[in-house]
């Protein structure tokens, strides 16, 4: 199993578990909260047809990676990309996050420039900045993440059930763009995840991005679902292009949250255009 040790705790290895298949340009994909990296799979298909070389990887708490109680903040989040890729030694490479995954590939941008980094993919954005505050009037309110939290604690299991029918709204597309059995197999990974890194990360979705989004350099695709209710568009995605010179931006019309399993089709075709061009 393919893994790379990105810290410690306790004297213990603290590794991610990553998938490195295909040749070609290499594609960096970074999953959302709470899944791994093989939430990626219509798109990893789409990308190793098209003649690219896709990593994938999963998250420190998540999936196959060590559940550490240390790191879950965007610096490290980072900093565990930062170690893959020098690993791996990739160069030209696409950074593509969705949800979670777009605040690593923000903090990365932010933090380590883009040497090694050709184009940049935002889907289902959590930048700029998603708490409610007094120079950000846009965002969200405190009190909803307080809700999560206690939600969390109080039954994580139950917790899981109802984000993932706003994750995928599958009051109104289930049946058609996503499966009961799709929808399960998203809970059986969530599930399996680090108790706690499932309350951890709460916090860092309230992280301030903004500095961080100033700083890309590199063309970039922004997607996000007209319909989200987890991320909702005016809080995050609509205010991208402004903020990001040489951006492109696109929105899918009824598009949840996750947008890459119920409207995988326009995603990879807008991906694949993307990298191309």
């Amino acid at each position: 199993m393919p893994q790379v040790t990105v810290g410690q705790e306790n004297n213990q290895p603290i590794q991610l578990h990553f998938e490195d298949h295909g040749a070609g340009q290499p594609v960096v994909l970074i999953h959302g909260y709470p899944l791994n990296g093989q939430s990626w799979e219509r798109q990893e298909t789409a990308l190793l047809a098209a003649g690219y070389r896709v990593i994938t990887y999963d998250r420190r708490g998540f999936g196959q990676s060590t559940q550490p109680s240390v790191g879950y903040d965007y610096d490290t989040f980072a900093a565990d990309l930062n170690t893959l890729l020098e690993y791996l030694d990739l160069q030209n490479v696409v950074l593509v996050g969705f949800s979670m995954g777009t605040g690593e590939v923000s903090r990365y941008l932010g933090r380590y420039g883009s040497g090694r980094v050709a184009k940049a993919v935002l889907i289902g954005a959590i930048a700029p900045f998603l708490l409610k505050t007094d120079d950000n009037p846009e965002g969200v309110d405190r009190s909803v993440f307080t809700g999560i939290e206690d939600a969390i604690r109080k039954d994580r299991f139950a917790y899981l059930t109802d984000f993932f029918a706003n994750f995928y709204n599958t009051d109104v597309l289930g049946g058609t763009r996503i499966s009961d059995e799709a929808v399960r197999a998203s809970w059986n990974v969530a599930a399996r995840a680090s108790a706690t890194a499932t309350l951890a990360c709460v916090a860092t979705w309230l992280e301030d991005f903004r500095p961080d989004v100033a700083k890309i350099d590199v063309p970039t695709l922004i997607i996000h679902g007209d319909a989200d209710r987890v991320l909702p568009i005016e809080s995050t995605g609509a205010r991208l292009p402004a903020l990001i010179k040489n951006s492109k931006y696109m929105v899918i019309k009824d598009g949840p949250h996750n947008v890459l399993w119920t409207f995988a089709d326009e995603v990879n075709a807008a991906l694949l255009d993307f990298l191309k061009n």
